[in-house]
């Protein structure tokens, strides 16, 4: 049977906080239930970029963490929100996974800061180990978004990342819906055909939300030998771009599969700070690149 919101008054039991159809209901018991979208939260914020894939396992959380590192290195107000609240990877690739979230008048939290311009909110600053699963609903989940934009201390912000889990579920439609000044998205993928499937479908859903497709990243585009540094397209290459072209969005760029990105990673490092002469690495340059593009398609 087809879903639908519309009210059914022989099937109506008056609770109208659970009703999916609430907000579109006439029935005067619905009276005092809050009518349309929710307001949008109150965040001093320029620019937000939403993250997102069509599936797991692409490197979005990677994209978002050295993206969100490139821009506070060239010198803005940066915060990034990890909300793949069932899987926060990000404190992990900062090195901060043992921060915890403070409060020193019990209202407004502080956002852990990595650098004096790059501050990070995630779910697991609240957990209390760090294989303690999160296993909420969506409701739980809407209320805690909220909170990680209006009830943090972010001061005032040039560029707002967040990192979604994958997908286009409850995250991604209640962000989208409640984050200011939203300049677009940022769709992940590998070159294979089933990722760019899935990616598309991310797009499909940006769109549907009158919401910008700042563009799509190919990562994993190519292996990059740590011996002789010779590229080799185990995954493929270019469905990235092809799909971009398809789609009608800019191709903001692609990233080698390299071994020291996922060594950065684990040690808790981005990649594009790890070492120094990374400015010569073929994925350095890439990152810089897809950070500039980004840039320019914002400002555009």
């Amino acid at each position: 049977m087809a879903q639908t919101n519309e009210s059914n008054t022989e099937s109506c039991t008056g609770n109208c906080s659970n009703c999916p159809s609430a907000t579109k209901c006439d029935d005067p018991r619905n009276a005092d239930a809050p009518k349309g979208l929710p307001p949008k939260a109150d965040v001093s914020v320029k620019h937000v970029v939403l993250v997102l894939s069509g599936k797991g396992g692409v490197g979005k959380s990677t994209v978002s963490t050295n993206l969100a590192y490139a821009l506070a290195n060239r010198g803005y107000n940066t915060g990034l929100i990890d909300l793949d609240i069932h899987g926060p990877d990000i404190p992990k690739m900062l090195g901060i996974e043992d921060a915890r979230l403070q409060s020193y008048d019990g209202k407004i939290i502080e956002p852990v800061r990595v650098t004096g311009n790059l501050a990070v909110i995630s779910m697991a600053f609240l957990l209390p180990e760090r294989n303690t699963p999160v296993i909420w609903r969506g409701p739980m989940k809407m209320t805690v978004i909220r909170q990680f934009l209006e009830d943090v201390n972010w001061g005032d912000l040039d560029y707002l990342i967040v990192d979604l889990p994958p997908g286009t579920g409850d995250e991604a439609l209640t962000v989208a819906q409640l984050a200011p000044n939203i300049a677009g998205a940022v769709i992940v993928t590998t070159p294979q055909d089933v990722a760019v499937l899935d990616s598309s479908k991310a797009a499909e859903f940006i769109k549907k939300l009158e919401l910008r497709v700042l563009g799509i990243v190919e990562n994993m585009s190519g292996f990059v030998c740590p011996h002789c540094k010779e590229e080799i397209d185990i995954f493929g290459k270019g469905g990235g771009k092809k799909e971009a072209e398809q789609l009608g969005v800019p191709f903001l760029g692609s990233i080698p599969l390299d071994p020291e990105m996922r060594e950065a990673a684990d040690e808790g490092r981005p990649f594009i700070i790890r070492r120094a002469g990374a400015e010569e690495s073929p994925t350095w340059k890439s990152f810089d690149a897809i950070m500039q593009a980004l840039v320019d398609q914002i400002e555009e």
